[in-house]
């Protein structure tokens, strides 16, 4: 049984349109992407703007309402205590290895040189200048910020960010501001905390593993070490926690509205 031929329609013309509109993609593909290349720093500068126009909005509500006398002290503590609790523990595990991994670092060439003293002053310089606000940089922007992202994607899926917008109260104002105050009241303690745990880790391998004496381990400390170094890192670690929240925030509320958009679409 033969099959019949459609001479309206060829064998060939499906074939020949689709190679005709593949050759057709291939070649827009080169625009397209140079077209989106361009945009990556337009997008780039508009979250930007973003941010600091919600740091503005942080920064203009936290004024107001420490002058007016309308600042929730309470919720800014709780919320303090919570992000405290949640940074703690990765603190301490973090702090550890970077006081003993500059030790053993160190170790190796101040044992060539026969000056192991100075294990005391690569403590200090090490841990306390950088190690301690980079750590709690990244805390605060890993485990703090995820805690608060995660408590607005929470309010988001519920629609209590709608909800309080209907309702007149700017959830920047309500839910924002405490959080900012927290992680700046908990950036100083956690930079400390750190720098203890750090030092205290330092000092142990020190005196344990290079058989340095401690009265030439904190005597190398001190000298290289002074006490604007600490103030120096607790500033640091402030300017982090005022950085890690307007931008996670900025974030989360751009993801929302594209989720809202997608879901009307």
């Amino acid at each position: 049984m033969t099959t019949p031929v459609d001479y309206d329609h060829p064998q060939g013309a499906s074939t020949s349109g689709s190679s005709k509109v593949r050759q057709s993609r291939l070649k827009a593909y080169p625009f397209s992407a140079a077209r989106h290349v361009g945009m990556i720093p337009r997008r780039t500068a508009a979250t930007t703007g973003r941010g600091v126009q919600l740091f503005a909005d942080v920064i203009r509500y936290v004024v107001t309402d420490v002058i007016t006398m309308r600042l929730a002290v309470g919720e800014v503590f709780v919320q303090a205590w919570t992000l405290l609790k949640v940074t703690t523990m990765p603190a301490l595990l973090m702090a550890i290895p970077i006081g003993a991994i500059t030790t053993i670092v160190t170790s190796g060439l101040v044992n060539q040189l026969g000056a192991t003293s100075l294990l005391g002053a690569a403590a200090g310089v090490g841990v306390i200048r950088q190690g301690a606000p980079l750590t709690a940089g990244l805390l605060m922007g890993a485990a703090a910020a995820s805690t608060v992202a995660a408590d607005f994607g929470a309010r988001a899926i519920r629609e209590e960010l709608d909800a309080m917008r209907v309702m007149g109260v700017d959830p920047v104002r309500q839910l924002v501001v405490p959080r900012f105050l927290a992680l700046l009241l908990i950036s100083p303690l956690l930079c400390i905390f750190i720098v203890a745990s750090g030092t205290a880790s330092a000092f142990l391998m020190a005196v344990g593993a290079s058989d340095v004496a401690p009265g030439s381990f904190w005597m190398s400390f001190g000298t290289f070490t002074k006490v604007v170094d600490v103030w120096f890192a607790i500033a640091k670690t402030v300017v982090f926690g005022a950085i890690e929240p307007p931008r996670g925030v900025r974030r989360l509320f751009d993801l929302t509205t594209q989720l809202a958009a997608s879901l009307v679409c």
